[in-house]
């Protein structure tokens, strides 16, 4: 089946060469398309800049480095790459995706050796949190995390992830408040924080959630604004009791939750920490 228009118009780039995104292709036996044996990343960029780009590519780093991926770019040339797909856009504020999977190679489960790596990029409209989404909030349902055991690499099979999603949609949620042995981990594509008592919490860094750009980006404006904020396992029953439930990621930057399986969390508004955190992270936004 074709790209529907006018997705097929716009420009990627894949291998050294720029085209419509309509006529791009890659072989079926890549082992992206075969194992989801590739990393990605997705950049945000307003008005043109790019948005904590060097965290973007030292994570993406940490990623290839994770499954013995080389990166068949440098960062002088993936900078080239994403400037070049966003003037082409006409978008205003975009996202760049980025992904790399290890080649094409005969159907083995083992590294094949000498196989070049497929290297693709696409831009896309940046679809900013509306302003129904920044005043109402957003309600999650729960749901067990089901995903692999090294969630903190961005690899590109996201199997667990889609499920927790659909599960959300098919219960007239924005997504999914996922747990693992008790404690929470994250969203379905984004990190989950608590408010309790004026402290923001964090679940810990490990390899049990992925490192969202915005967790050290909203770590440094607590830092900076003098906004308590501690990272720890936090239980099931803390979410429910929360003050306020926070959202982030590169698409819905911060957000409120306002309710979790129908119940409302705190007052069922968003909160004080919130409208805070929400302030600053436009004020980071406008400074660009």
């Amino acid at each position: 089946m074709p790209i529907p228009a006018p997705l097929a118009d716009r420009i990627c780039y894949l291998n050294g060469a720029y085209l419509p995104l309509g006529e791009a292709r890659v072989p079926v036996l890549d082992r992206g398309f075969i194992f989801g044996d590739g990393i990605y990343e997705v950049v945000p960029f307003y008005h043109g800049r790019p948005f904590r780009l060097q965290q973007h590519f030292a994570r993406f780093a940490r990623s290839l480095a994770e499954i013995q991926l080389a990166n068949p770019l440098s960062e002088d040339a993936w900078r080239t790459v994403l400037a070049r797909l966003v003037d082409s856009s006409t978008t205003g504020d975009a996202m760049v995706y980025i992904q790399v999977t290890r080649g094409v190679a005969a159907r083995d489960f083992a590294f094949p050796a000498g196989v070049e790596p497929t290297a693709f990029a696409m831009v896309s409209p940046l679809p900013r949190p509306t302003a129904a989404q920044r005043e109402q909030g957003l309600r999650l349902v729960s749901w067990d995390d089901i995903r692999w055991g090294r969630c903190d690499i961005k690899a590109v099979s996201l199997l667990g992830a889609v499920l927790a999603r659909q599960h959300a949609t098919a219960c007239g949620a924005d997504d999914a408040a996922q747990f693992r042995d008790g404690q929470l981990t994250e969203a379905s594509s984004a990190n989950l924080w608590v408010v309790k008592e004026g402290r923001l919490i964090a679940p810990p860094l490990d390899h049990r959630i992925l490192e969202g750009i915005r967790y050290g980006f909203v770590a440094e404006l607590c830092r900076e604004a003098g906004l308590p904020f501690e990272a720890r396992p936090i239980a099931r029953a803390e979410v429910a009791g929360a003050d306020e439930l926070l959202l982030t990621s590169a698409t819905r930057e911060v957000l409120a939750v306002v309710a979790l399986d129908g119940e409302p969390i705190g007052t069922g508004r968003p909160g004080p920490f919130y409208r805070r955190l929400r302030g600053l992270y436009d004020a980071a936004i406008a400074a660009l």
